[in-house]
């Protein structure tokens, strides 16, 4: 399991995320019908500023690994981001 924990002025929670929800966020964001309707509507914005970019293939045979490897690390630290105004963000195995 995955958590977020976000502290703010006023607020402070944690996000637990199953490695289940990973899993389900890697197949749909690897889904062709997805990655062709991204491409097609950051499109247009690239061509108005003349970059010639499209939005590289997500392969799920490439990540799943990853995050099946990612459980024996329970524990570790992934991100911890602390801003001037007292804003944090820890994302921890």
């Amino acid at each position: 399991m995955m958590y977020v924990k976000v502290k703010a002025k006023d607020v402070r929670f944690t996000i637990p995320v199953p490695y289940v929800f990973l899993n389900v966020a890697i197949s749909i964001l690897s889904s062709k019908f997805v990655q062709q309707s991204a491409n097609k509507w950051t499109k247009e914005h690239f061509e108005r500023k003349n970059i010639d970019f499209t939005i590289p293939l997500i392969d799920k045979k490439t990540l799943k690994p990853i995050v099946q490897e990612l459980k024996n690390y329970k524990g570790i630290v992934l991100v911890d981001v602390k801003a001037k105004d007292g804003t944090e963000v820890k994302v921890r195995l």
